[in-house]
């Protein structure tokens, strides 16, 4: 088992890493009758593709002897209705390093075969922006 998700009331959850015992909250949106005051779960959605996308292009760019550490991801969400769903993630990710063409485009193609960029539906339009900054 990989996490427990408990609902603790008010359109809130609670969601437990069982293996490291860290843990957030969750909250509904405000244009969903929530708090708005945590991520919601769409926004954990949103958000993991861009922390998957960055950790791929950690492990690829540790093999290729690059640092990225400071790299940043900016996420917007965009969601649909009948049904409400997430229609479009917005990704612009931000690297502070110097980084050769040839690494840039194998470290761009890691980040869009990432686990989680597979796993969304495909209906789901992704728009991610790659600025490399030196």
């Amino acid at each position: 088992m990989t996490s427990k998700v408990t609902y603790t009331g008010e359109l809130r959850t609670t969601c437990l890493h069982l293996r490291s015992n860290s843990e957030f909250i969750t909250d509904a949106p405000v244009d969903n009758n929530g708090l708005g005051q945590a991520f919601s779960p769409t926004d954990t959605v949103a958000t993991g593709l861009a922390s998957c996308m960055l950790t791929m292009m950690g492990i690829k760019a540790r093999d290729l002897d690059v640092d990225l550490t400071g790299a940043t991801a900016e996420v917007t969400k965009h969601m649909a209705a009948n049904p409400r769903r997430i229609s479009k993630i917005e990704v612009t990710m931000e690297f502070r390093a110097d980084v050769s063409e040839k690494h840039r485009k194998i470290l761009e193609n890691t980040a869009n075969t990432c686990p989680v960029h597979y796993s969304l539906h495909p209906d789901i339009e992704k728009v991610i922006q790659f600025n490399w900054v030196k």
